[in-house]
Formats: C-alpha cells, sequence, structure tokens
C-alpha cells in the first residue's frame, strides 16, 4: 500500500489523473484548479491519450478506478495517498496534509473509501 507521506521538497510538479466522467472527481478538479498552489499542478483525464503517453508505464485501467498522483521525480500515490497529495499541493491546506499523512490517516482511508462508492 503507498505512503500517505507528502512529497519531498525537491517535487516542482504533480499530474492528477482523475476519471473524468465521475462527478465528484470533477468537482475536486474545479476546486484544485481554484486553489492557490505550492507547486505546478496538471490535471489529466485519466485512461486519456495524454495520460497514456505522459505515462507508459502505469495501468491505466487502475488510474480510472483510484485517482492517481505522479510527481515530476517519479513517485506515485494513489486512493487516500493521492488526496492528500493534492492538499499537501495547495497553500491552504499544506499543513492539513502532514497531519494526515500521520495520525489521522485511517480518517483519509475511510473518507477515500466513502467517496470511492459515492462515485
Amino acid at each position: 500500500m503507498p505512503t500517505a507521506s507528502p512529497p519531498p521538497d525537491q517535487v516542482r510538479r504533480l499530474t492528477v489523473l482523475f476519471d473524468d466522467s465521475c462527478g465528484m472527481c470533477t468537482g475536486v478538479q474545479g476546486w484544485l484548479e481554484g486553489k492557490a498552489l505550492l507547486v505546478e499542478l496538471d490535471l489529466v483525464a485519466a485512461g486519456s491519450e495524454e495520460a497514456r503517453r505522459r505515462f507508459p508505464q502505469l495501468d491505466h485501467a487502475a488510474t480510472l478506478e483510484e485517482v492517481t498522483v505522479v510527481a515530476d521525480t517519479g513517485e506515485v500515490w494513489t486512493g487516500d495517498a493521492a488526496w492528500v497529495v493534492c492538499l499537501w499541493a495547495t497553500v491552504d491546506h499544506r499543513p492539513l496534509a502532514h497531519r494526515l499523512s500521520g495520525s489521522l490517516r485511517p480518517l483519509v482511508r475511510a473518507a477515500a473509501r466513502t467517496a470511492s462508492v459515492l462515485r
């Protein structure tokens, strides 16, 4: 299982692969687009030609099942860890991401599971 630890400081760009046919996912996309960011963020439809071109090594069917974040340094996060990384990328929510990557990790996991059921 991937860790929910935030990315290392050398990360400068993240790509979020999200299901563009999921209302919740596109809602998060819009939310992220409206946030002040600490790192550059690319939002790319999971399973798309662009996603396959950028990340040929990924299991693209799996990226349609769980949100996936890929760093410019090569790290990959999925599921609850990916949600934490999305928060980490924002100015307002980086401190929360650090808290959620520690003792509050079970809450993130539960929220991610609930969100996946609601899709």
